[in-house]
């Protein structure tokens, strides 16, 4: 669904730098130049949740950088509170802005015609894990590896 509303971006004449299928994400605390993976991990899993849904709402930016915005949900502001808190509590330092839940969809984004009009089916999505990506940048914009997950506490059927 992501895809479908670039591909609108784009054929509405919106140039810029497009984040790939598998680079698209939801960043719940942002951790920058921490060199210490297993203290995150050790921090991440005293963070328990139970699966939830998520579904994109609206679209917006941050300047040049063009988003996908996620429903207000209850059960995703409940876990990112709890992981901030027990990244504070392990003294892992991490970006302590405002969440603003959102999925990065172009950055440097260059409105040729305007705003484009956005049509998409609103598609929920299940949350049963929570991973630790480390991102760098590549020749072609960034690389995403994930180092560790933390599955829900929960089966989900």
């Amino acid at each position: 669904m992501l895809i479908d509303v670039q591909n609108q971006m784009y054929e509405g004449g919106v140039r810029g730098n497009y984040s790939q299928e598998g680079n698209l994400h939801l960043t719940l605390a942002f951790i920058g130049e921490y060199q210490d993976p297993e203290s995150v991990m050790d921090a991440l899993e005293n963070v328990s949740f139970t699966p939830f849904e998520i579904a994109v709402e609206g679209f917006g930016n941050f300047g040049s950088l063009w988003w996908a915005g996620i429903q207000d949900n209850p059960a995703l502001k409940s876990v990112v509170r709890r992981l901030h808190r027990s990244l504070l509590e392990a003294q892992i330092p991490f970006d302590k802005k405002a969440f603003r839940p959102h999925i990065t969809l172009i950055r440097k984004a260059e409105l040729r015609n305007g705003v484009p009009e956005i049509t998409y089916e609103k598609t929920g999505m299940l949350v049963n894990s929570i991973s630790l990506m480390k991102s760098e940048r590549g020749r072609k914009g960034m690389i995403y590896t994930e180092i560790g997950v933390l599955n829900s506490n929960q089966d989900s059927d």
